[in-house]
């Protein structure tokens, strides 16, 4: 570093791709938050949302924007990510409720006798003035009777009802990596099935208690499938890339007070490489600046370092996933990439006729069909309700034809 160089002021790097980091700067997504602001104006709450869309697209992001939006409508905001442990029990689920709805709760006081609690709460909890706590309302659920989605309704009606004098009675529970929630039948839970039969339950009662459920795409179909009703109780909100005016906002308003400016040409070539996934924008452009603002007193002009980002992309992304990927499944990956809308749709068809011109060994529809289930259960596929395919996985298809190549000769177990 040269004395001029030393003598520079620092400056911290504005782009922060990550899961779920707040951009410097959100760009586009106007038209979903009027939709989700348009959802909270309803006077009986019928419809729920889903926010789906691939990896990388800022899911989680846009969330996170659609609570001071909610709070400003006049709504509570009870939030969590729904990890794969919420999914085991009913009772697991129902604690999650719980614990997330006890912080909106928790600045209630209850006073003794409260009619709601009878029958639910032993008496001697509510002989003071209390907050009603998580305490509170787990005693709550323990004493009511039934089932565990019985138990679960008593906690929300008895929640709707203290905090309804207090103006504060209409209650969003959002929930992030909603697609991990799942039914089990072998052991005879069902969490999924029962936090839709208690939304469903005490929504038509008039509680304004609403769901937010935020996944990859698999997650509305899961939705159905567990309830075919809940094509009706939710509203899918779907989040693609954004527009190329949108991502050249993204990568150009977060540098406005910076001593830097990418040039023209190195803000076409990050939006022709990101292809509008906000997740790859963030990340090339911390790379990018990374290299501008070590020229920065210098005569040199700098240039975008496309093959050494990719090459740290690739490692820093895409590896993990592909590292668990069989040699077989990896050869049909690459025929998708090859396929003309690889990274749209396809069917097992296209599939197994472009694999029988592309490999030694092609696939037969049966195996294709079983390799394309374990694929998304790795979460690199996922199927649609049409019966479709696409990458789970934003430009999974570009890294796969960029470091892979099959084998001339296939040696591999069918």
């Amino acid at each position: 570093m040269t004395e001029t160089q030393m003598q520079l002021p620092l400056y911290r790097n504005p782009y922060r791709p990550g899961a779920g980091h707040m951009p410097p700067h959100l760009a586009g997504r106007k038209d979903e938050k009027e939709e989700f602001e348009r959802l909270l104006d309803q006077d009986t709450v019928s419809q729920n949302v889903v926010l789906t869309g691939l990896r990388g697209v800022g899911k989680t992001v846009l969330l996170e924007t659609l609570k001071p939006i909610a709070l400003q409508k006049g709504w509570q905001w009870a939030a969590n990510d729904l990890s794969e442990t919420t999914s085991v029990s009913e009772r697991k689920l129902a604690l999650r409720l719980i614990t997330d709805l006890s912080v909106i709760t928790s600045g209630v006081v209850v006073s003794a006798p409260a009619k709601p609690a009878v029958g639910f709460v032993p008496m001697a909890s509510m002989e003071t003035q209390a907050p009603l706590t998580y305490e509170v309302l787990l005693a709550v659920y323990n004493n009511a009777p039934g089932l565990e989605s019985d138990k679960i309704k008593a906690v929300l009606e008895f929640a709707a009802q203290v905090l309804r004098p207090h103006g504060r009675d209409r209650v969003i529970f959002a929930y992030d990596e909603a697609q991990n929630l799942s039914d089990n039948a072998d052991r005879d839970e069902y969490p999924l099935s029962v936090l839709l039969d208690v939304f469903q339950s005490i929504q038509r009662k008039g509680i304004a208690f609403m769901l937010v459920l935020t996944g990859l795409p698999t997650l509305f179909p899961k939705l159905v499938e567990a309830r075919t009703y809940a094509e009706r109780m939710f509203h899918v909100i779907t989040i693609g890339r954004l527009t190329e005016d949108e991502s050249r906002d993204a990568i150009v308003t977060p540098l406005t007070d910076f001593p830097i400016r990418f040039s023209e040409e190195s803000v076409v070539m990050i939006v022709t490489e990101t292809a509008g996934y906000p997740y790859f924008i963030q990340f090339m452009c911390r790379e990018v600046y990374d290299v501008w603002i070590a020229h920065v007193g210098s005569n040199d002009v700098p240039t975008v370092p496309i093959r050494p980002i990719q090459l740290k992309l690739d490692q820093d992304f895409f590896a993990g996933r592909w590292a668990k990927v069989t040699d077989r499944q990896r050869q049909m990956l690459w025929v998708i990439a090859k396929l003309d809308r690889g990274d749209e749709e396809f069917t097992i068809q296209e599939v197994v006729s472009r694999s029988r011109v592309l490999l030694p060994k092609g696939f037969g529809a049966s195996h294709a069909s079983q390799i394309l289930s374990a694929l998304a259960d790795q979460g690199l596929i996922y199927k649609n309700r049409f019966g479709k395919y696409t990458f789970a996985v934003p430009l999974l298809g570009k890294f796969i034809l960029r470091t892979y190549e099959p084998p001339n000769e296939l040696e591999l177990p069918v």
